[in-house]
């Protein structure tokens, strides 16, 4: 559903536009119902999906046991800070304090279309993710039979 790499600029604020070229997918998806929240694989990024697909992400992760710490902490991470935005009239969305300041997502940020989600990635974080390389005894076995 969503792909592409868009530089964004945060304003003092800490809001961010929606690219245009989201914007009706957004509403059409979401009825402009988006959910901020850590992405709990990597830092310097934030996950941002539309209500629906957060709903099917949150039943998932709070379906299990909470009697294993690696669960409570995926349920922290992605439950306990998420945050239900609604883009104003200029279609800018308020990226919740406390994210962006664990993120360290400040003035400049990429936003990446992830298919059912965005990221929101600090331009450094960004940065650093894209100049690594994927090493050959990486590689795992679906991706080798990727033709690429």
């Amino acid at each position: 559903m969503f792909q592409g790499e868009t530089a964004i600029t945060l304003d003092d604020k800490g809001r961010l536009a929606l690219p245009t070229a989201y914007r009706e997918q957004i509403a059409q998806a979401c009825g402009n119902r988006l959910v901020f929240t850590y992405n709990p694989f990597e830092s310097g990024c934030l996950w941002l999906f539309p209500y629906g697909e957060w709903e099917k992400v949150r039943d998932q992760v709070n379906a299990l046991p909470g009697v294993k710490r690696v669960h409570r902490d995926l349920q922290l991470k992605l439950v306990g800070a998420a945050a239900v935005v609604e883009p104003d009239g200029n279609a800018r969305v308020l990226v919740p304090a406390s994210q962006r300041n664990a993120a360290g997502i400040e003035k400049k940020a990429v936003l990446l279309g992830m298919d059912r989600k965005f990221e929101l990635w600090s331009e450094q974080a960004h940065l650093a993710k894209i100049r690594q390389t994927i090493g050959e005894t990486e590689l795992s076995d679906e991706m080798l039979d990727l033709r690429l």
